[in-house]
């Protein structure tokens, strides 16, 4: 059958298995992460070993893949096992186990375990065990577990460990009270701001323009700069495709659907009149009498709100048709934009009703849009015809079909691409994340699968070949080279008529005298200036008062001068909000290192056992 959308361009899984994997992600801080892992034979039981605590090959194996997912979800793409293990994730991850094991030895030799009753009460606690009445179910925990390849002993022992460590990591890491003298440090820099000016240069500030490149100096600039004309390494696709926009037109078209379609949709077409309406409730009829007399006499409608304690926006009902107002909407929509009405009788009591904005009217009429209905409609024919000849792709191609063959035989369009990994490109097809995806992930030798696209299209791919990176020529680079030295150029430029002014102003010139200078009274080392590179507040730091800086990224030249330095204040929320949370964090950090040294300790007291080789092998192993 069709590959339906999903994230790695594969034929999607539905196994109840899998659904358990998923399901199980995160019932367990650290132990019991990903489960649902393929036990492994062949003689691989475990990796590693702490004092009497093993770590299985399930363990490892569990952790890795939940870190690879992890690792993926950051980036916004699925990274494979091998890009993983180019990364170093392994090491990570074995460190992790190691540490993990650590503390269950060191827990077992003193004693640190939980109960039955604790056990049983966070397992009767957890939703995935609940039932339809929403209370732990029996045969729902023995399902999932069972689904899960776990017994209920491993993951009842599994879970009994991981309280355990907790405790002891919490005994360990917990009680630590950040310095006073570092704390107040800490405060003073992050509290710091600082008063500057900021004289932007652009090309208009040069005294004479930058002149126009010759051959010549094209040449060097490409010579020098080919890494920027150099095309990168591409993956060259064939695919066909089968796409709604491109049959749409194609697709006969139903009058008498088209008004049929257009009546079952007239609520978008023919739009009644309507009111933007404020409404003024009152808790009796004297009162509301008493304020409509006071509105006549004079008094605005603001002040009568504001005497009900209320706002504008907690009385506005927004736009509303005369249906929605019930017995008070024949009077309300017969008043004029800016009339206040009333006291008329509503479900919430007698009230005021003031017409803000009167809204005519609207009648699309069915030949205004049959245009537009004709092309939804040709749209979702082509969708249905795609739809109907998906599975016929699939078989063909799992009969051994050619993509050329399906351009040839089943009217697909035929074309090849040279598709860069993680860049934007620049076709139609490639502005589908499912293409993108399957493109991502091909490799040579895959055999091409229908791929069903967000929109109902189909697709088809195959790898060619890798093209390697290459020098775009010159003559074809041409434009591109010289709009890249005219930027060079006025760039150079800017920063020379940056570095004159800066001496200017040191030597007590005012900078205010060279332009038009940007004035920041004050701003936090984490503030914001606009329109300026992220480097420029962390250079005005480093400033001494008076100094001056020129500051130049791309398409960026400036000149900054720093008028004051400002200590960190001292009083107000915001100040005691900086400090407790300066405080917690140094905190939390010493408590990071005692923790990571007691952990080290403690491995190296028990003694570790590594197996390489079977850490090798899952590695490889895994897809």
């Amino acid at each position: 059958m069709a590959k339906t959308p999903t994230e790695d361009g594969r034929r999607p899984r539905s196994t109840a298995k899998e659904v358990a994997v998923w399901t199980l992600l995160g019932l367990l801080i650290l132990g019991l992460g990903g489960f649902g892992v393929t036990s492994f034979s062949g003689g691989i039981t475990k990796v590693a070993s702490v004092g009497n605590i093993d770590v299985t090959a399930d363990d490892y194996a569990r952790a890795l893949q939940a870190r690879v997912r992890d690792m993926s979800q950051q980036v916004g793409q699925q990274i494979s096992m091998q890009q993983a293990l180019a990364f170093g994730i392994d090491k990570q991850v074995i460190q992790s186990v190691i540490t993990r094991a650590a503390l269950d030895n060191e827990a077992e030799r003193v004693g640190i375990s939980v109960g039955d009753a604790a056990v049983a009460s966070r397992i009767t606690a957890m939703d995935n065990f609940k039932g339809a009445s929403g209370e732990f179910d029996r045969e729902a925990y023995r399902f999932t577990l069972e689904r899960s390849n776990l017994t209920e002993t491993q993951f009842e022992t599994n879970l009994r460990r991981d309280v355990s460590r907790q405790l002891l990591q919490g005994a360990v890491g917990g009680g630590f009270v950040a310095p006073k003298a570092m704390t107040d440090t800490l405060f003073a820099w992050a509290g710091e701001r600082r008063g500057f000016s900021m004289l932007r240069l652009v090309e208009a500030d040069l005294a004479t323009p930058v002149p126009a490149p010759t051959e010549a100096d094209l040449k060097a600039h490409y010579d020098a700069n080919l890494d920027r004309f150099t095309k990168p390494e591409a993956k060259r696709i064939t695919y066909v495709s089968l796409l709604p926009e491109a049959i749409a037109k194609d697709q006969p078209v139903d009058e008498a659907m088209l008004r049929k379609l257009y009546q079952e949709r007239i609520n978008e077409f023919v739009i009644p009149e309507r009111r933007i309406v404020e409404r003024l409730v009152y808790p009796d009829q004297a009162q509301a009498d008493a304020a409509k007399a006071a509105l006549d006499g004079g008094t605005p409608f603001e002040k009568l709100v504001a005497d009900r304690g209320l706002t504008l926006d907690a009385i506005a009902l927004g736009d509303i048709a005369k249906s929605e107002l019930g017995a008070a909407g024949e009077p309300v929509f017969a008043a004029a934009e800016g009339g206040v009405i009333g006291p008329l009788q509503t479900d919430l009591g007698p009230a005021l009703f003031r017409v803000v904005s009167v809204l005519g009217a609207e009648e699309t009429t069915f030949e205004a849009a049959r245009d537009t209905l004709a092309i939804e409609f040709q749209m979702d024919a082509a969708r249905r015809l795609i739809a109907g000849r998906v599975e016929e792709i699939d078989d063909l191609l799992a009969g051994g079909a050619t993509l050329e063959d399906l351009a040839k035989d089943a009217g697909l369009a035929l074309a090849t691409l040279d598709f860069v990994p993680g860049k934007p490109g620049d076709t139609t097809i490639e502005g589908y994340p499912d293409f993108r995806a399957a493109a991502e992930a091909v490799q040579a030798g895959d055999f091409p699968q229908a791929i069903v696209l967000d929109d109902g299209g189909v697709v088809a791919l195959r790898l060619d070949e890798i093209v390697p990176a290459a020098p775009i020529p010159f003559d074809e680079a041409k434009a591109a080279v010289a709009e890249d030295w005219r930027k060079d150029a006025v760039s150079k430029a800017l920063a020379a008529r940056a570095a004159e002014i800066k001496a200017a102003v040191e030597g007590g010139a005012a900078i205010r005298s060279f332009g038009i200078v940007d004035v920041t009274p004050e701003t936090a080392r984490n503030g914001f200036v606009a329109d300026a590179p992220e480097t420029l507040l962390a250079e005005v730091f480093k400033l001494p008062e008076g100094g001056v800086q020129v500051i130049a990224a791309d398409g960026f030249t400036a000149v900054v001068q720093l008028d004051r330095i400002l200590p960190a204040a001292t009083e107000g929320k915001d100040a005691v909000a900086m400090r407790d949370a300066l405080t917690a964090q140094a905190a939390q950090a010493i408590a990071g290192d005692a923790f990571a040294a007691f952990t080290g300790a403690l491995t190296a007291e028990a003694g570790i056992t590594l197996d390489q080789g079977a850490i090798n092998a899952i590695n490889t192993s895994l897809p």
